[in-house]
């Protein structure tokens, strides 16, 4: 792995009925075998009781500032000081408004005040409050703070409406976890990457598509995250849940997909072309579905445009990254098409051992000839080709 695990973990709690949600999180960090320390706002105890928390932690629960429990009456170091992180899940918008201003009324407030270690936010909140100018401002300054934002998601709420303001379900806050731990190699870059296949239309319920998962393209989307960027990803027809803090954009066709990176390419720094895009598409669309019968069906077909091509072609082109699914002579091919289209680096694999695989075997090929990575589930493999683009695009 290339992140160092958090083994003791601080975990604040502040009003809001996402609380509840504490419960199961701090129950599968405990599973990990993270020691969790749990702190509580006065507003988080009219959701969930401390005792609750300390039943699944197997420690005692702060919540007094003023807790003569601690020898030298300063809970606010004692605490902070042995963490490895602190994580405030969930984080209401009151709570994130005090971090931004360095608010330190309560415990919590003061200590993550005090902190010397790493600190994560979950935000949990109405929709409202969370689109709300107020709300968005401090969430960057929190981000420009060095904070890292775990979600929100999108979904029903409390109060009946639907929308963004969720806090994150624990497994996929585990997930983040981890993820916050990765080296920030691509803090401030933008990155673009396109995923999954694209699907051209014969008739209204018919389609040339292929084998394509979307997985490579969404942990590379993922990895991208981990390690600070601000990623787009752009997906064909994909039945993958989107990574928390990607910007994702869907679309169907080969059409779709080369508009979208158009519009979607100024100012991006990397572009990593991983979608299975289709190669040709019919020359035209039946307005109605075609009947079956028991003649042969002709269907003509024109190409369609490369957009890795397109992308690399452009005045100031970001650094682009392109795949070379192969069935053989993986390295040959690969090759010969990194060199075709100009690109500083492609990655090779084959077409049977990648689509819809949880794990990959790459070969990524650059100038400096091939570099094997050994086979490991899909977003180790990412993380594996980030920290090489990382390293290319440092020395360049």
């Amino acid at each position: 792995m290339t992140h160092s695990p958090i083994k003791k973990l601080l975990l604040g709690i502040t009003g809001g009925i996402a609380a509840y949600k504490a419960a199961e999180l701090t129950r599968l960090l405990v599973k990990q075998g993270v020691d969790v320390q749990v702190v509580m706002t006065k507003a988080a105890r009219h959701f969930i009781t401390p005792v609750t928390l300390q039943a699944l932690s197997g420690k005692r629960v702060f919540t007094d500032m003023w807790d003569e429990s601690i020898a030298n009456g300063m809970p606010h170091i004692e605490l902070s000081r042995q963490a490895d992180a602190i994580l405030i899940a969930p984080a209401s918008a009151d709570f994130m408004a005090k971090l931004v201003h360095g608010g330190a009324d309560d415990l919590l407030s003061t200590l993550c005040l005090a902190r010397e270690c790493p600190l994560m936010v979950a935000p949990a909140m109405n929709r409202q409050m969370w689109e709300n100018p107020a709300t968005q401002r401090n969430i960057e300054q929190l981000k420009q703070d060095g904070v890292l934002i775990l979600g929100p998601g999108s979904g029903d709420q409390a109060c009946g409406e639907i929308g963004m303001g969720r806090m994150l379900e624990p497994e996929q806050l585990l997930d983040m976890i981890e993820a916050g731990q990765q080296p920030k190699l691509l803090r401030n870059k933008r990155v673009l990457i396109t995923a999954g296949p694209t699907m051209e239309a014969i008739d209204p319920v018919r389609a040339i598509t292929n084998l394509s998962s979307g997985k490579m393209g969404y942990s590379i989307a993922q990895a991208a995250w981990e390690m600070g960027a601000e990623v787009v990803l752009i997906s064909g027809p994909c039945a993958i849940t989107p990574p928390a803090g990607v910007k994702v954009i869907d679309v169907v066709s080969a059409e779709n997909m080369l508009n979208a990176v158009m519009e979607n390419i100024k100012k991006q720094d990397i572009f990593i072309s991983v979608a299975a895009v289709a190669d040709y598409r019919p020359a035209a669309m039946s307005a109605q579905k075609l009947k079956k019968s028991e003649r042969m069906l002709t269907l003509e077909l024109t190409p369609t445009q490369d957009i890795l091509a397109k992308v690399g072609s452009l005045k100031n082109a970001p650094f682009c990254v392109g795949f070379a699914a192969e069935s053989e002579n993986l390295l040959q091919y690969a090759e010969k098409k990194r060199k075709a289209k100009k690109l500083p680096l492609i990655v090779a694999n084959l077409a049977a051992e990648a689509m819809g695989k949880d794990q990959s075997t790459l070969t990524l090929l650059d100038d400096k000839g091939a570099h094997a990575l050994p086979k490991a589930a899909k977003i180790e493999s990412a993380r594996m080709l980030l920290q090489h683009v990382a390293n290319m695009i440092n020395k360049s």
